[in-house]
């Protein structure tokens, strides 16, 4: 790869992060992506790039699936995407490329949620038992976590800072944009139970403790996602649930609890700080079947 291109695709990445937002995961993603179809074309300028040599960039993808031998259709398709938003970049810089709409993304099956039962829900909520630190911290994720529809990212970056006395507080989600959440009465109830107990000097919300680091007035290191996923396998399991659930698990689940109850798409949407409607479709599931029970419940009546 030529050093302007090197050059064309760094300031590409820092546009996408300082002008778009994009998570510092997302930036390493499409660095990653780019250089592995650079080094697939061994192309010296933009202008070497066309759609015969994107085709068979993906072919070499689709067959480079490891033990199954074929790379499923999503991870190609990151491949796709990083690949067009670099061609629109340079669009905008009027530098000769291919055309960024000359590049379509594999059709996939559709995304399949991980989804639980209200009384599933309800079992993972009492599964952190005892009033313990620890278990206080974590009854508090839960909580939080169903009551606001956070991502995990979200829910380790909030502060101590949060204003129990109202009912919603502002997040910055995605691509830097602030929403507001709100909090239902059981969570306030467990993140001020929790808080109560504090005695360290962090400023983070939720902390990680350690052996030995649970006494007052020590800084301790704020929680990881990694270590929240952990957290939820572990109630799921003591819950009795066989199935895979994970934080997002419990942002689904908040999510089609509203829809279920009559929310409107677009208010969840909102909620869940998506920015695109097609993201939050994917819950069209819940608003099919109340369709259903709609045309069941009053279509056909006056006919004899």
């Amino acid at each position: 790869m030529a050093s302007d291109l090197k050059s064309l695709k760094t300031q590409f990445l820092e546009y996408i992060e300082i002008e778009k937002g994009r998570s510092v995961k997302t930036v390493e993603n499409y660095d990653r992506y780019l250089n592995r179809f650079f080094g697939f074309a061994k192309v010296k300028s933009p202008a070497q790039i066309t759609e015969q040599m994107v085709r068979e960039f993906r072919i070499v993808l689709n067959r480079s699936g490891g033990v199954s031998g074929t790379m499923k259709k999503n991870t190609q398709n990151y491949h796709l995407i990083a690949l067009r938003a670099f061609l629109k970049f340079l669009r905008k810089r009027d530098i000769e490329s291919l055309n960024p709409e000359r590049i379509e993304l594999a059709k996939t099956s559709g995304r399949d949620l991980d989804l639980i039962t209200a009384d599933e829900l309800n079992r993972i909520m009492r599964a952190p038992a005892g009033d313990e630190l620890a278990a206080l911290r974590d009854r508090a994720m839960l909580e939080l976590l169903f009551s606001t529809g956070l991502r995990v990212s979200e829910l380790c970056g909030l502060n101590q800072d949060i204003d129990l006395s109202r009912d919603e507080f502002s997040v910055r989600g995605k691509g830097e944009k602030v929403r507001v959440v709100f909090l239902s009465p059981s969570a306030k109830k467990a993140v001020g139970a929790y808080l109560k107990k504090r005695g360290d000097m962090s400023e983070a919300l939720f902390v990680s403790y350690g052996k030995g680091s649970i006494r007052k007035g020590k800084d301790l290191p704020r929680i990881t996602p990694r270590s929240v996923e952990r957290l939820v396998k572990q109630y799921a399991i003591k819950a009795g649930i066989t199935r895979k659930v994970t934080p997002h698990t419990i942002r689904h689940s908040f999510a089609t609890d509203l829809l279920e109850g009559g929310a409107d798409l677009r208010s969840v949407q909102a909620l869940l700080g998506h920015a695109n409607i097609a993201t939050t479709q994917v819950y069209t599931h819940v608003t099919d079947k109340h369709l259903r029970e709609v045309h069941k419940a009053f279509h056909g009546k006056r006919r004899k």
